[in-house]
Order: C-alpha cells, then structure tokens, then sequence
C-alpha cells in the first residue's frame, strides 16, 4: 500500500519561491504603509506586489522549476497581497468614513478573494481554458491602487469619503466571484496586422503610460474591469443572432 502523499510534487525551488516571497513582502509593507498614512506608496507596493506575481509563474516554467510547493506558496502569498493588503488599505483610506459599512466591504473583500483563490486553484488542475473565471485578485488589488493614484493626481493625498468608492469594492468582490471570462494574457493574441504595426501601437501604449502613469494606470485597469461583463454581453448576443439565424433557416 503506498502513500497518497508520496505522489504530490512538494519540491522545493528556491528562485521561483523567492520572487513569490517579494510579492508577500511587498504586500506586508503595503498593510504597514497604510497604517501609517502613507496611501500613495502602499498603492504603489500592491503595484510591484503584483509584477512579482506575474513573474514567479513565468520564472518557474522556463526554468521548468514548477511544484505543488510552489503553486501553495504562491495561493497563500496572494491572500495577503492582494487580499488583505488591498483591503485595509481601502478602509484606511476610503472605507474608514462608513463605518459598519465600512469594515464589512473591506472583509466582504477579503473573504471573496479567499474564495476566488480556492476556486482557482480547484479548476485550475481541471480546465483547459487559459483565460479566468472570474476577475483575478491581482487585477482587484491594482484597481484598487490605481484608484489611490489617481486621487492622489487629483491633489487628494488624506483619506477620501465617496460613495463610488464603497460600491467600487463591492463591485470587485463580486466581480471576483463571478463567472465573467477576463483574458489571461498568457498567450499573446494572434494580430491581424503587421508585427511592425502591433510595435509602433505598443511603443504609443507604453509612452502614454509613461507620460502620465496615474491616469493611464487607471483607464487601463478599468477598461479590463469591464471586458468580463462586455465580453459575456457580446458573446451571448452573438450566440441569440447564430440561434435565430438557424431557426429562420429551418422554416420552410
């Protein structure tokens, strides 16, 4: 009789987990930021929190350094960067002013990124889709940071008291949980256009964020807010056109 335990990959990769460890710290000093008063540089943490998670994935499949080790480490790693990190910081600087209300959206917030995170990591294993069910926790958490920095391009550097700010965290919670399909970007796209066309549209992209990175960081973060619902919206209207037009055709 073996050992179910035995057929789990809990190796252990020190470079990967490294870089998943950066995000865990840029997390933990984005909460001590907030706590301090500091919003724009605990905005700021969650931002880079986030690159450090789009790395560690990527290091470790070139490096062909994947494990269940990892993949847990990485799952508890985004609980607290952009789960409970994103999520004093909105009540410190946003939330605060609501009271009940207020600290509930912050934990209504973290509980739908613990369920987000469970159910990833359950279909994950299981579907071949590589795009996300549901608004990945790291995009919620740059929402937020996005909607820090551009307060802050405002001349709103204290805590802010503004009710599209209760809704934008109840929003993402539930945008979290649902069943809104948002592209993963794992796979680049196939482009109809030239290569050299797709580099000179990139090259704009890139200087309008550099120009004015608060403003575009929060255009950019919103407009992939909306694909889900938009895509969904798109996607079934196409398939009630495709109905209809096969009904008309099997009429006599």
């Amino acid at each position: 009789m073996t050992d179910s335990s035995s057929n789990v990959d809990n190796r252990f990769y020190p470079l990967p987990c490294m870089i998943t460890l950066a995000s865990l710290f840029c997390g933990f000093y984005s909460i001590v930021a907030a706590i301090n008063g500091e919003f724009k540089t605990a905005a700021i943490a969650i931002l880079v929190a986030a690159v450090f998670d789009t790395l560690d994935g990527r290091v470790a499949r070139m490096t062909q350094s994947t494990s269940q080790f990892g993949a847990e480490l990485d799952s508890l790693c985004d609980m607290v960067s952009f789960g409970v990190s994103p999520a004093v910081l909105a009540y410190l600087w946003a939330l605060h002013p609501y009271g009940r209300y207020g600290w509930l959206a912050a934990f209504l917030y973290v509980a739908m990124t613990s369920l987000r995170l469970a159910r990833f990591n359950v279909n994950d294993s299981t579907s071949s889709s590589k795009n996300f069910i549901g608004l990945p926790c790291p995009a919620a958490a740059a929402m937020i940071s996005a909607a820090v920095l551009f307060s802050h391009f405002l001349g709103i550097t204290g805590e802010v008291k503004h009710i599209s700010l209760l809704l934008l965290v109840y929003l993402l919670s539930y945008l979290m949980v649902s069943t809104h399909t948002y592209y993963s970007f794992k796979d680049l796209p196939k482009f109809k256009m030239k290569r050299f066309q797709v580099l000179v549209g990139l090259l704009l992209l890139f200087i309008l964020v550099a120009s004015e990175p608060q403003i575009m960081l929060f255009a950019l973060f919103l407009i992939y807010l909306a694909s889900g619902p938009v895509y969904d919206i798109i996607t079934k209207l196409r398939s009630t056109k495709k109905t209809r037009i096969s009904l008309k055709k099997r009429k006599p």
